[in-house]
């Protein structure tokens, strides 16, 4: 569990590394090269139950109780989905449920993703925020 901080404070912590980009297209850079950090996603999981329905491109999560935390795996075909996903992973990845369910998105405006993706591409980052909001909803029951 990521005892250090908690998904508030994560937040917080990557509002400010994206402070030192003056434009969006280093900041679309930098998203995609944080997807292209994210660990390695079995082909076994690539299955119709752990799709995210609603993303244009092809997005599977697949989620696990490690302990009193979820932790979140998730791969997607498009190189700025899995920037979208590092993003979500570092903010709700191996947090307590409560603590996910207590963190609204609130980057998503902060940093103008709100304004700067395609109306696609943000459909799609709601699912997969759905999804994690649902998974911290079940769990926590």
């Amino acid at each position: 569990m990521n005892a250090e901080t908690t998904a508030e404070q994560a937040q917080q912590a990557l509002l400010e590394e994206f402070e030192m980009f003056d434009n969006w297209m280093d900041r679309y850079q930098y998203i995609i090269d944080m997807g292209k950090q994210l660990p390695a996603f079995p082909d076994e999981w690539k299955v119709e139950e752990l799709k995210i329905q609603g993303c244009q491109s092809n997005v599977w999560m697949h989620h696990r109780r490690d302990g009193e935390a979820l932790h979140f795996d998730a791969v997607s075909d498009a190189a700025i989905v899995s920037g979208l996903i590092a993003v979500l992973m570092r903010i709700y990845n191996d947090r307590h449920p409560s603590d996910i369910r207590a963190t609204s998105p609130h980057f998503l405006k902060d940093l103008g993703l709100d304004k700067h993706l395609s109306p696609t591409r943000s459909n799609g980052l709601h699912a997969m925020l759905d999804r994690i909001y649902r998974v911290a909803e079940q769990e926590a029951a």
